[in-house]
């Protein structure tokens, strides 16, 4: 499977769980839209998939997600005449919101079929046309790097040919026994081609320190795979990284491809969400010196308290 010249153009997002973590939060809002700063975290996914020259943006949602839908439809003349009647100063207001709807082609699939994050991939195979390379992301994690990560995925792609996996270096001990990590041999600096993903395998049995996170470039030829699979599938979870392995058993070729120049950011975990919140609040170029002050005198005490001790 050698990188056949065309661009890469279609991603499908999975956004049809049900935010466990955060509830009660998430009773009525997909954690999807929860915000960091002024936009939710979908809306970052979205915009980094549409730098790296995404066109189509496949939403696999569920019924309780419609206001993913909202967010990323034309504003509503009421809110637009609301802000037309705040004059000059609301003027920027109206350019953001206008500017999301047309961001790209946004199509909207209900998901059906059993638990797992093959099940999306499932429900959108009918809009991913045969011979096609697609983006499948996370709405929940992302890098924030430069180039940014779906363009690194890209970038090995048309190097090497191949799916290619998205991965982060680990930085912690128990990020062993978190994610699934790339086995295989280097291929270049930022790459590594997969023999395998070991689950989760303790830092005393990992086959390297790439971990698995947020996106993947992915063939069309999965969808095969997945069919036959879903056929079999028994209670418990649908995964594709099983599928995956079996293509690769078979000749297929998967990259694991280091993101650099950036950092991971997983909000779907509470306390990371909220590391999140404080990494982006301090970069806000309107909010972060005040921001900064506020946490600084947080932490002041606190030392003061521990010196006095």
């Amino acid at each position: 499977m050698m990188y056949n010249g065309k661009p890469v153009t279609k991603a499908i997002i999975p956004a049809a769980g049900f935010g466990t973590r955060f509830l009660p939060q998430t009773k009525a809002m997909p954690k999807e839209m929860m915000p960091i700063v002024d936009k939710p975290i979908i809306q970052y996914v979205v915009e980094e998939l549409v730098a790296a020259g995404i066109k189509d943006i496949i939403i696999v949602g569920s019924s309780n997600k419609r206001s993913i839908e909202d967010h990323f439809d034309a504003p509503s003349e009421d809110l637009l005449a609301n802000l037309r009647a705040g004059g000059e100063k609301k003027k920027p207001f109206i350019d953001k919101i206008e500017s999301i709807a047309n961001l790209a082609n946004f199509i909207y699939v209900r998901q059906k079929g059993p638990y797992g994050n093959a099940t999306p991939l499932m429900n959108a195979a009918h809009l991913i046309n045969e011979g096609e390379m697609f983006i499948y992301k996370f709405a929940d994690d992302f890098f924030v790097a430069n180039p940014n990560s779906t363009e690194q995925l890209i970038e090995t792609y048309q190097k090497h040919g191949g799916g290619v996996f998205a991965c982060k270096a680990v930085e912690k001990d128990q990020e062993y026994n978190k994610y699934g990590i790339a086995a295989g041999d280097m291929v270049d600096d930022s790459s590594l081609k997969i023999s395998r993903i070991v689950e989760k395998p303790g830092k005393e049995n990992a086959p390297s320190n790439l971990a698995s996170v947020s996106n993947y470039l992915l063939p069309y030829d999965i969808f095969k795979y997945i069919d036959v699979a879903s056929k079999d599938a028994k209670d418990g979870e649908f995964g594709f990284q099983p599928i995956v392995q079996q293509m690769i058993d078979d000749g297929y070729e998967f990259y694991a491809r280091e993101i650099k120049n950036g950092k991971f950011y997983d909000t779907g975990d509470k306390l990371e969400y909220l590391k999140t919140i404080v990494d982006f609040g301090l970069k806000d170029p309107e909010l972060s010196g005040e921001f900064a002050k506020h946490l600084q005198s947080k932490v002041k005490p606190e030392k003061a308290n521990k010196k006095s001790k």
